[in-house]
């Protein structure tokens, strides 16, 4: 694979929730390199076969013709040398290698755009997605809108009981939800639940001081503790 343009090439990573835009947002991009005539090569995970199988294709039904690969090697491999941009969509589906295979790509002199979920269906980090973005010069977190009280999503509800990491879907099977609306699966949730945490266990009351006995004996003979320069008669002013 030949070098295109030394210190020119750089990694766009474009993140959220579902239905927060990513695709779209990645498709605008690449169209707009191919009206500058640029030569771009876009990429895709077998894995994703939910709209098409050589496009692809966003919530929105806007689609752009792809490669679909089995994972970063074979991505790797099938990358003309003369490409100027490389897309990759979802790519959360790929093998931890493609975090090398953009890296490489770029030191190559290409610009390299991908677009993924970087939390999963339980709101913890979906690798690869994480390493990308601490490598990547550009970095876009798009954000939907819950589908429970309207606020910005950032989250994906899984609304099926399957605790698979991976399931392929839209939806009907997702929703995206704000941090409030969002629900743990249930082997999370359980563990903030009252049933599992540990009852609060109750202080003793604190001991009540003993009186000096010094001050005590005065006290019983009438005398006080008032300095005498405080003291007025009818008791302390």
């Amino acid at each position: 694979m030949q070098r295109l343009h030394p210190k020119t090439g750089w990694i766009e990573a474009i993140c959220g929730s579902m239905f927060s835009g990513k695709s779209e947002e990645l498709i605008r991009r690449l169209r707009r390199a191919e009206l500058a005539r640029q030569r771009v090569q876009i990429f895709k995970p077998g894995l994703d076969d939910r709209f098409a199988e050589d496009h692809i294709v966003s919530h929105s039904q806007m689609r752009l013709r792809s490669i679909t690969v089995a994972d970063s090697q074979e991505l790797l491999a099938r990358v003309d040398d003369r490409a100027e941009v490389v897309g990759i969509d979802e790519v959360q589906f790929f093998d931890h290698g493609i975090v090398n295979a953009c890296t490489r790509l770029a030191n190559l002199g290409k610009r390299v755009l991908v677009a993924g979920l970087d939390l999963d269906y339980r709101g913890r980090p979906f690798e690869p997605v994480p390493q990308i973005l601490a490598i990547a010069e550009y970095v876009s977190k798009q954000l939907a809108i819950c589908m429970v009280c309207g606020g910005p999503a950032n989250h994906t509800q899984r609304l099926t009981e399957s605790h698979e990491r991976i399931e392929i879907g839209a939806q009907g099977m997702y929703e995206a939800r704000c941090r409030y609306c969002f629900e743990p699966p249930r082997e999370e949730s359980q563990l903030e639940s009252p049933e599992t945490v540990a009852p609060t266990q109750e202080l003793p009351p604190a001991p009540v001081p003993k009186p000096d006995a010094a001050r005590a004996e005065k006290t019983s003979n009438g005398e006080s503790d008032v300095p005498s320069s405080f003291r007025r008669s009818g008791g302390v002013g």
